[in-house]
């Protein structure tokens, strides 16, 4: 039996969730991280909605899913550094290519590429997936690198079968309970 999270009760995560095709597992996580008490505020690209429904988030995590910028907030505040301000962890899972290249490059051009802007001062933790070969792109380590050394916590990817049929090579998004797990661990520093 796995133990069970002891300090995301109350904790308020950010989620990002990008268009790959492991964003599956990311309403996994969402719930898991509810379950163990935290507030998720989820946050998905265009593309991820493809994958994944929004309403399953919602379903999931009994808040609202932020897909743009342009909806008018309800309250009048600014929703992407209002959830920047109010996240006190923000994990994106899985994180592609595409987001992890906008991040080292502070492109800010969605919702969450400038939610995680707004937030650079909190822990972040990205959980890659993608091919492999993407993910030995030169450019993709360059990246990666560069984000490591602004502060940014990584887990993965792990080794296993892709959707794209390749086998045995790394690019495959950490399971869900490890990313709960890390995210149980940067809770307990915040609580520290």
């Amino acid at each position: 039996m796995k133990p069970c999270p002891q300090n995301l009760g109350g904790v308020q995560i950010l989620l990002g969730v990008c268009g790959g095709i492991a964003a599956y597992k990311a309403a996994d996580l969402a719930s898991k991280l509810t379950g163990a008490g935290a507030r998720v505020y989820t946050v998905m690209t265009e593309n991820a909605t493809k994958l994944v429904a929004p309403k399953t988030f919602e379903a999931v995590t009994g808040q609202p899913v932020f897909l743009t910028m342009w909806t008018r907030p309800e309250d009048f505040k600014i929703k992407h550094i209002d959830l920047a301000q109010t996240a006190q962890i923000a994990v994106v899972a899985p994180a592609t290519a595409n987001i992890i290249a906008k991040l080292a490059m502070g492109i800010a051009d969605d919702v969450l590429t400038t939610t995680l802007c707004a937030a650079w001062k909190k822990p972040t933790l990205i959980v890659p997936a993608m091919n492999d070969q993407m993910w030995a792109n030169p450019v993709v380590e360059r990246n990666v690198k560069t984000l490591k050394d602004l502060g940014y916590e990584f887990l993965g990817p792990e080794t296993g079968r892709l959707a794209c049929g390749t086998e045995g090579v790394v690019g495959r998004m950490s399971e869900p309970a490890d990313i709960l797990k890390t995210l149980d661990s940067m809770a307990a520093k915040l609580k520290a």
